[in-house]
């Protein structure tokens, strides 16, 4: 028997006991060791704001339309950011003791099929825990940076870093996500990264991973332009008479003022690579004003699609495997700065319950589970 994490209703987080099946021929079982949260697309589930649980998602139109929502309660087995120790194998495509990355969501232990799961397996040289980020959300912000090279390489882009190198770079949200972004722009050559964000702790860990930082006014009427960020970068970065700003912004905060503050710091004819995940309107986003004046590009980097002309290159594999070379050269950097919540598997309830309601803040939560209790 193992655990997996249950969102009864809205609110309601529980433990529930799960049958695992036999290994079968081909396949092997994992003992979760780590079991990453993310506190943006799981806590939707726990909100009740996810937009799969309001309609129905047709692949086929690529449409949300009314009836019955893709997603009802109870959600089991939310997450993508599993490392897991195989403890039992009947295939030759894994080995026994072996640690490997998964997207197989919170639970304490797996049976896999290698020809429909993916794992990934982990190099005897990365910090386990740092793991979570390999399967997944690694590749969610490297695809991301593999939009920025497309747009301006197109098919001809050879490197992750080919949108990124020598140019000015902003990064708006210090999330996970926009922290990685930021991290995976550094290490991809950028002349210069700035991290804005509204959170002056979040803002820390960015000056602490090497990004320069700016902060984002929470006040909408603010009319002090030496305090905006647009401005001060405006002032700073200049291409030539009235060319002025980041060569791209990575737009990685789920909330229509964060759009729009990304596109008040694009130079005229830039590129926001979009990364974030929007759960209400978009009302401050105002379409007649930078986007319109200056010529402005909104490329939406969602992890379903490498762009167009890349997929034969840039698999989720190759994106796994940037990962791991941005992990080990800013592991250590990551697993002191970025990771602040290391919790039992069996708190994941109080923890998600917290975070849902915002009694407990934190950047990234990992869930830990001792192999050993699945007698591995």
């Amino acid at each position: 028997m193992g655990e997996v994490l249950t969102i009864e209703a809205p609110g309601r987080v529980s433990l529930a006991e799960e049958k695992l099946p036999e290994v079968p021929e081909g396949g092997f079982r994992v003992a979760t060791a780590y079991s990453g949260v993310s506190a943006g697309t799981e806590l939707t589930y726990v909100k009740g704001d996810n937009p799969y649980l309001n309609a129905t998602f047709d692949r086929e139109l690529g449409l949300f339309v009314p009836g019955t929502p893709s997603i009802e309660y109870p959600v089991r087995g939310i997450g993508y950011m599993q490392v897991g120790l195989v403890v039992e194998t009947r295939t030759t495509a894994v080995r026994e003791g072996a640690r490997v990355a998964m997207a197989y969501g919170h639970r304490t232990a797996y049976v896999a099929d290698p020809l429909t799961d993916r794992f990934v397996e982990l190099p005897e040289d990365l910090d386990p825990l740092l793991g979570v980020y390999v399967a997944h959300m690694g590749p969610i912000c490297a695809n991301g940076l593999l939009h920025a090279a497309h747009d301006l390489y197109g098919p001809a882009a050879r490197r992750l870093g080919d949108g990124v190198h020598g140019r000015r770079v902003v990064v708006v949200g210090a999330g996970v996500v926009g922290l990685l972004v930021a991290c995976f722009a550094m290490h991809g050559g950028a002349a210069e990264v700035v991290v804005v964000d509204e959170t002056p702790a979040r803002l820390e860990v960015a000056a602490a991973l090497g990004a320069d930082v700016l902060t984002a006014s929470h006040d909408d009427t603010d009319d002090d332009t030496d305090d905006d960020p647009a401005v001060t970068l405006k002032r700073r970065w200049r291409h030539g008479p009235q060319d002025r700003g980041a060569d791209v912004v990575f737009q990685c905060r789920g909330r229509a003022r964060a759009l729009a503050l990304g596109l008040r710091l694009l130079r005229p004819q830039g590129t926001l690579v979009d990364l974030a995940f929007y759960t209400e309107g978009a009302g401050e986003v105002r379409l007649g004003e930078e986007f319109h004046h200056n010529g402005l590009s909104v490329r939406c980097a969602q992890i379903g699609r490498v762009p167009r002309g890349l997929a034969h290159a840039w698999d989720r594999e190759r994106l796994s495997y940037e990962t791991i070379g941005l992990l080990r050269e800013w592991g250590p950097r990551l697993r002191r700065h970025l990771v602040t919540d290391v919790v039992d598997f069996r708190d994941a309830p109080l923890l998600l319950g917290d975070l849902a309601a915002r009694r407990r803040q934190s950047l990234q939560a990992v869930l830990r589970h001792e192999v050993e209790e699945e007698g591995g």
